[in-house]
């Protein structure tokens, strides 16, 4: 098959939905030759700021001179961005032949009676394909959702787990207590393995350190509280931690400093597995990090702001970071969600501020919440709230509301982000 009939065998593959569990994602790779076990892995678990370590982590060991695959999902602007080799994006012709490959193999398995692999599952094994082929030497792998019954924890061969923050999300499938949902999380902890976490809530730090007991684990906490000299920015921010001073990031949002933290002690942990990394490549790394999404400025005067809040924990320091940068600026919103996330609990959060909030949906998402749903939720907070059928005129609208020191804020679900942007670009060229 071709670029265009893979792009669409895997959208089509989106009819065998989401399903937990490892045996058919084993029997897929077993009859693909088991790619992943000639790959070593960084596996990144958590609920909020997986990408964002992920980006780091990536970014200083390509500084460092390593060959760096990495996996992530959703995307905001291309179906290829989910697997990179040290930032290119994987090639169609390789997806293409790579797809056709495993199509084979998934044909094979409905004859023998095994169930079809779903498209996450798909995703998943063609990474494995394509970073084993491009002969990386390491593969920093997001989880996809969950831990313990992800597809991507089928893995044997991990370097290093790191757990990002760990929050209420997910709960149909991955518990009702944070207690479950860390347990989750902390399934993919290998035995005799080091593993990374971010100082947790409570409740979660204990489960994940009853894992690492049990799996013989060695067990690194980073604490953002240790971090030192912090200065806030939109533009870049600095902070000192574990020894390195004056580290600079350009990811935006008070919480970065906290995955940044998390990504260098990471680093601490696989310089003392044998890892090169200098000094200067951590620095470089962390600098040059960017993932677009997470509190991403797209233009000034006025401010326009997307960010991937869409759970509470999320939603929590989106707030966070707009009494840091804006405590006193007039705002304007565009929301998104899923209608299966806590829209409500991230309205709670953000009716604090005196903003005007546009609703919209994902066009052509059967999980997207329906706009007017969405504001009626809205008006039990705010009366000045309105929804726009088409992402593009929600942009519109903000912009001719918008004054020059205002701060329009596009917050919700990954999958509306990358719509917001085409509209905010289409509207550019035609000044």
């Amino acid at each position: 098959m071709n670029y265009e009939e893979a792009r669409a065998y895997l959208d089509d593959a989106a009819r065998y939905g989401s399903v937990l569990g490892l045996d058919t994602m084993k029997e897929l790779l077993a009859r693909l030759g088991n790619p992943q076990d000639d790959l070593k892995f960084i596996h990144i678990g958590g609920t909020n700021g997986k990408g964002s370590v992920l980006s780091y982590l990536s970014a200083v060991l390509k500084e460092a001179g390593y060959r760096v695959g990495r996996y992530i999902s959703p995307t905001l602007f291309s179906y290829r961005e989910r697997i990179q080799v040290n930032e290119i994006y994987i090639k169609k012709d390789a997806l293409a032949r790579l797809t056709t490959q495993i199509q084979s193999c998934a044909d094979e398995m409905v004859r023998d009676g095994a169930s079809h692999p779903t498209a996450f599952e798909i995703e998943t094994a063609l990474c494995f394909l394509y970073f084993r082929e491009e002969k990386c030497d390491l593969v920093v792998l997001e989880v996809g959702m969950g831990g313990a019954t992800d597809a991507t924890n089928v893995i044997k061969t991990t370097v290093l787990e790191v757990l990002a923050s760990i929050s209420m999300d997910h709960m149909g499938f991955l518990g009702d207590t944070l207690a479950e949902i860390a347990a989750c999380k902390a399934g993919i902890i290998k035995p005799d393995t080091t593993v990374v976490s971010m100082r947790q809530q409570p409740e979660a730090m204990e489960v994940i350190r009853q894992v690492c007991q049990r799996q013989k684990a060695d067990l690194r906490i980073a604490d953002a509280a240790n971090a030192t000299d912090i200065v806030y920015g939109c533009e870049e921010q600095y902070f000192s931690y574990g020894g390195y001073d004056s580290l600079e990031i350009h990811l935006a949002g008070s919480y970065q400093i906290a995955n940044a933290v998390l990504a260098v002690e990471a680093v601490k942990a696989l310089i003392d597995l044998g890892y090169a990394i200098s000094e200067e490549a951590l620095r470089s790394g962390l600098q040059k990090a960017s993932w677009k999404g997470r509190f991403t400025v797209l233009q000034r005067e006025p401010y326009f702001i997307i960010d991937g809040a869409h759970n509470r924990d999320g939603a929590k320091v989106l707030a966070d970071s707009v009494r840091q940068y804006f405590p006193k600026k007039r705002l304007h919103y565009i929301m998104g969600v899923f209608k299966d996330k806590e829209y409500e609990t991230i309205i709670d959060q953000m009716s604090a501020f005196d903003a005007d909030v546009i609703t919209v949906e994902t066009p052509g998402n059967p999980r997207a919440l329906p706009a007017e749903e969405l504001a009626e939720a809205w008006k039990k907070k705010k009366a000045d709230v309105t929804f726009e059928k088409k992402i593009e005129n929600a942009v519109r609208k903000s912009l001719e509301k918008a004054k020059k020191d205002d701060v329009i804020l596009a917050f919700g679900s990954l999958s509306f982000l990358g719509e917001i942007v085409k509209a905010l670009d289409t509207i550019r060229s035609e000044v």
